[in-house]
C-alpha cells in the first residue's frame, strides 16, 4: 500500500525490514548473555510500592485490631437510618436485633463482616463487593442495603453516610460468573489499595469462571509477574442441600496452590473473618484470597465473637482447643470449617476433655510450624485424625496429607465419590452422624464409658490401635 501511494519504494521497504530483523537478532544475542530475567512491572504507577511476596512476608504480623471507641463510632454510623426516609418495619427489626447483640458486646458473622468493611473505609481503603444477591446476601444475612417504602432507591449505610473516608459499594451482579469475576479481577488490578470481592451465590458456582481462576487468579504472578488482591467469597458447607449447593470445591483451589500464590481460608468465627480482611490490606503484599464462607453458621448460636476479639485479637491461622486436659489427650482431631461446631457439640455432650479439636483456618500457605507445635503439645495422643465433611477424594485431605507426611494422620471422610454430595437429605444426615460417631466411637470394652477414650489400648502398637478402630481401614465405608 505504501508503494502504491508512492510513500516508500520497494528497496526502502526491504531495507527497513532488513534493519529491523538485524536489530532483533542483536537483541536476541544480547539476551543470551543475561543470567536473570527481569519482568517489568505492570501498571508501575499503581504497583511499584507493593513487593513481590517472599516467604518472610507471610510471617509478618500486622496490627488488625480496632479500638472499641472507633468501633462504637462506626457502628453508630452504620446501624442507623436517616429520619427523612421511610423503611419497612422488617428493616427496623433487623437493625434493632443487631443493636441488642452489639449492646451485649457480641457480633455475629454479618456484623463482623460489615464492621471489617466500615473500619477499612474509615482507614481510607475503598471496598467493593459484587456477586449474586450480594447486597442482601444469598442467605439473607448481610443486609448491606435496605429497600425504602414507595421508592426504588435503596439506602446503603456504608455508601450513603458521609462519615467514611473512602467509598463502599455492593452490587447485585448478573448470573454470569465468568464475566463478572473477570471484571472484578481487572477492577482489583486497578485498585491495589482497595478491597475488591467477588461472591458466588453458592460456592460451586465458580466453576463457570474456572478459566479466570486458572489463567489469572492462581498463576498470573508466576507467569507474568502480575500481582492482584482479589478476594473470592465461596459459600461452602454440607447441610443436605444437594450436589450443586454444598461444596465450593476446596480441593480444586488447593491443587493449584503453590509457592504462596494465594490465600485459601476457611474461617469459623466472625472475628477471624474481620481480621483476615483487615490483614489483607494492612500487609504490604497483595495476592488473591479465597475465603470459603459459611451458610448455616451465619445464624449458629455458637458462631459468635466478642467486641474484645475485634479490638485485641488478630487473625489466627490455627485455633487450638482451650477445653482439654493436655496431659490426658489421647485423640488429636484436626478439621476446618463448619464440621468443627458439630464435633464441639458432641465433645461437650460427652465432656470429652481428652479429645483436642483443632481448627485450621488458613489452609494455604500451610501453617506448618503452628501445626508442628500443636502436635508436639499433644504428645500423649494415640490417634491423630483429619475430619472433613467432603468425600475423601475432595476437600482438604490430600493437601493436608501431602504437607504432613512425616506424621500418621488418619482421615475421617465420606467415601471417595464422583459427586460432591448426596441429593437425599436423610442420607446426608446419616452420613454426617457417622462422621461424628467415628471421632467419638462408642465404647465396647469392659470400661463401659460414654465413648472410647483409648484407655484400653494404651501401650499397644499403632497398628493394633487402628485394628481395634476397624472403621478407619474399612474399604466398604458408606458412599453418600
Amino acid at each position: 500500500q505504501l508503494q502504491k501511494e508512492e510513500v516508500m519504494t520497494a528497496k526502502e521497504v526491504r531495507t527497513y525490514i532488513s534493519e529491523f530483523t538485524a536489530h532483533l537478532e542483536e537483541e536476541l544475542t544480547a539476551s543470551k548473555e543475561i543470567d536473570k530475567l527481569n519482568i517489568p512491572r505492570f501498571m508501575p504507577e499503581l504497583w511499584s510500592s507493593f513487593p513481590f511476596p517472599e516467604d518472610k512476608d507471610f510471617a509478618v504480623e500486622v496490627t488488625t485490631g480496632v479500638s472499641r471507641k472507633t468501633i462504637d463510632i462506626l457502628w453508630g454510623h452504620m446501624n442507623n437510618l436517616p429520619e427523612d426516609k421511610s423503611f419497612f418495619s422488617k428493616v427496623h427489626k433487623i437493625l434493632s436485633d443487631r443493636q441488642k447483640m452489639f449492646d451485649k458486646g457480641k457480633v455475629d458473622w454479618a456484623m463482623g463482616e460489615l464492621l471489617a468493611y466500615a473500619t477499612l473505609v474509615n482507614d481510607g481503603h475503598p471496598v467493593r463487593l459484587s456477586g449474586q444477591d450480594s447486597e442482601r446476601g444469598t442467605f439473607a444475612h448481610r443486609h448491606a442495603s435496605f429497600a425504602q417504602e414507595d421508592v426504588r432507591e435503596r439506602y446503603m449505610p456504608l455508601r450513603d453516610s458521609t462519615n467514611f473516608e473512602a467509598s463502599f459499594n455492593a452490587y447485585n451482579s448478573p448470573l454470569s460468573e465468568y464475566g463478572v469475576m473477570g471484571f472484578e479481577y481487572g477492577y482489583a488490578l486497578a485498585a491495589p489499595n482497595g478491597l475488591t470481592i467477588w461472591e458466588a451465590q453458592f460456592g460451586d458456582f465458580h466453576n463457570v469462571a474456572q478459566v479466570i481462576i486458572d489463567q489469572y487468579i492462581s498463576s498470573a504472578e508466576e507467569k507474568w509477574g502480575l500481582l492482584n488482591g482479589l478476594v473470592l467469597y465461596l459459600p461452602h458447607g454440607y447441610e443436605g442441600q444437594g450436589p450443586e449447593h454444598s461444596s465450593a470445591r476446596i480441593e480444586r483451589f488447593l491443587t493449584i496452590s503453590a509457592r504462596n500464590n494465594m490465600f485459601v481460608m476457611n474461617p469459623t468465627t466472625p472475628s477471624n473473618l474481620f481480621h483476615a480482611l483487615r490483614r489483607h490490606l494492612k500487609r504490604e503484599i497483595r495476592i488473591p484470597m479465597i475465603i470459603f464462607t459459611p451458610k448455616s453458621l451465619l445464624r449458629h448460636p455458637r458462631c459468635i465473637s466478642s467486641l474484645d476479639d475485634l479490638e485485641n485479637g488478630h487473625f489466627e491461622e490455627v485455633i487450638d482447643d482451650n477445653d482439654v486436659d493436655i496431659e490426658s489427650v489421647t485423640r488429636l482431631v484436626f478439621c476446618s470449617g463448619k464440621i468443627y461446631y458439630e464435633l464441639l457439640e458432641r465433645k461437650e455432650e460427652l465432656k470429652a476433655r481428652d479429645v483436642a479439636i483443632v481448627r485450621i483456618e488458613q489452609i494455604h500457605p500451610f501453617p506448618k510450624e503452628k501445626m508442628e507445635t500443636i502436635i508436639a503439645k499433644y504428645s500423649s495422643a494415640l490417634l491423630t485424625l483429619w475430619v472433613q465433611e467432603e468425600p475423601e477424594n475432595m476437600g482438604a485431605w490430600t493437601y493436608i496429607n501431602n504437607n504432613m507426611q512425616e506424621h500418621h494422620i488418619v482421615p475421617i471422610a465420606r467415601l471417595a465419590s464422583a459427586s460432591p454430595a448426596t441429593g437425599l437429605a436423610k442420607l446426608h444426615t446419616l452420613g454426617q452422624q457417622e462422621i461424628i460417631n467415628k471421632v467419638f466411637k462408642p465404647c465396647h470394652c469392659n470400661n463401659k464409658l460414654p465413648y472410647c477414650n483409648l484407655d484400653c489400648v494404651e501401650g499397644k502398637s499403632r497398628k493394633e490401635i487402628l485394628k481395634q478402630h476397624h472403621y478407619f481401614a474399612n474399604p466398604t465405608r458408606f458412599s453418600i
